[in-house]
């Protein structure tokens, strides 16, 4: 069971994937999430540090302040192209259905992931779909099986 798609190298929200895994249907979405703190705000040690009891610090040996001068421009341009919305925090969102019947849009999800990130293609993403799938698969199944209790009963008393 595999996602056979992959997303894109550039993706917007709302982009997905979708699979099929014994006559149930996984769609694996993009959704932007809502939390509006910046990437410095959301990682410790996201700006380096010469300090070696800091979260950034770029640790000890030569070249030190090459390699800090170096990693504090990654962390500014990093920084400005999210400002510019070149990259964005989502959500991969899982959602499970049968024969055209959605049993939970919401079947397994993780948030917080950077979609467009400087230098990245995005594989992460499906990555991280292929990784819920059986969260998903398992929730769509238990689904099924509440709403074929729901029929017998319903069945039951007609």
């Amino acid at each position: 069971m595999t996602f056979t798609q992959r997303f894109q190298t550039f993706v917007w929200e709302g982009d997905s994937i979708s699979c099929e895994v014994a006559g149930i249907e996984i769609t694996a979405r993009i959704v932007r999430d809502d939390c509006p703190d910046a990437p410095d705000e959301r990682q410790d040690g996201f700006w380096p540090s010469l300090y070696k009891d800091a979260p950034g610090f770029i640790g000890p040996g030569p070249n030190h302040r090459q390699r800090f001068a170096e990693a504090q421009a990654k962390a500014e341009a990093v920084m400005e192209a999210w400002r510019r919305d070149e990259w964005f925090y989502c959500g991969i969102v899982l959602s499970v259905a049968l024969e055209g019947v959605t049993l939970d849009a919401h079947a397994a999800s993780l948030w917080g992931i950077e979609a467009n990130y400087p230098g990245s293609d995005n594989a992460y993403l499906t990555q991280v779909a292929q990784e819920l799938l059986s969260e998903a698969l398992d929730a769509g199944r238990a689904a099924a099986r509440r709403l074929c209790a729901a029929l017998e009963i319903s069945g039951a008393r007609a």
